[in-house]
């Protein structure tokens, strides 16, 4: 299942038409994918910077063309003379940790052009890619069963897993690729609030069941104060004027809310107490 499948499925399940994920997962993963829905898709630009967490599992042995367990074979298979240590692996992973450059794979999403690698890789056309910078909060070996290596990942957005299991492959001198790999965490969203759609279908048309199982608004953008406004106040956000709200942090962004649960928007600090609506959901 897609990402884009996900969406659709959901769309079925809700009657909501607007529905956007932050983020894709491939196909061949498993876990968190965080998805806005009606207004709340106004806010994805503030969710792109969210580190993610992962599980997986990373075969060594032999590289493939698109760094995972989908593609072909890229190298030779070490077979069964493969001998590494739990050891060695994690001493050759101890370099994949903080601000470095990593090359997308081919076979991603990142556009060239216009056009995504993928569909460029798929047609034998060559693929220029350039580096990122990424940060890597973390990344730890848990396992070696044979030629597979079980690791816990936290990596900056738009980094790739697939990346760092092939490059851990050639540094090992052996090959390698990511056989398995589950998302626990994006920002604020986990494994343990996420929903699956065994859980969601028999609530089908039940909006107030739905929405009881969203992530409460005010948990969402942590990094930004909640401030709730009487109706004055929302009354001019809602026309784009400037107002004041009482909220006397120093942060730039807070999200302004009628009442506990309806979130109106996103306002941005001019000075002091005075706010700018930079988003109004309503």
């Amino acid at each position: 299942m897609t990402s884009h499948d996900v969406v659709g499925k959901l769309r079925r399940i809700t009657g909501e038409r607007s529905i956007g994920h932050l983020g894709t997962l491939d196909p061949m993963a498993t876990g968190v994918l965080p998805l806005l829905m009606g207004k709340f898709t106004r806010l994805a630009q503030y969710f792109s910077s969210a580190e993610k967490s992962y599980t997986g599992h990373i075969r060594f042995g032999f590289a493939t063309d698109t760094y995972d367990a989908e593609g072909e074979a890229a190298g030779p298979d070490s077979g069964p003379e493969l001998a590494l240590t739990l050891e060695q692996v994690r001493n050759a992973a101890s370099r994949f940790h903080g601000l470095m450059d990593q090359m997308p794979p081919a076979f991603s999403a990142k556009k060239i052009g216009g056009t995504p690698a993928y569909k460029l890789a798929r047609e034998g056309k060559p693929v220029e890619l350039k580096t990122a910078k990424v940060q890597i909060a973390s990344f730890e070996i848990l396992s070696l069963e044979g030629a597979e290596a079980g690791f816990a990942m936290s990596i900056s957005a738009g980094g790739y897993v697939r990346s760092v299991a092939h490059e851990l492959g050639q540094d090992l001198g052996c090959g390698g690729h990511l056989s398995s790999l589950r998302r626990t965490q994006a920002g604020v969203f986990t494994l343990e609030n996420a929903h699956t759609f065994a859980e969601l279908e028999p609530l089908a048309g039940d909006e107030a069941a739905l929405e009881a199982l969203c992530i409460h608004p005010r948990n969402l953008l942590p990094e930004m104060p909640s401030v709730t406004a009487d109706e004055a106040v929302l009354g001019r956000l809602r026309n784009g004027a400037q107002a004041n709200l009482p909220e006397f942090s120093r942060a730039p962004l807070v999200k302004v809310f009628a009442g506990q649960r309806d979130l109106v928007g996103i306002a941005k600090r001019i000075a002091g107490t005075l706010f700018q609506p930079i988003v109004v959901m309503g």
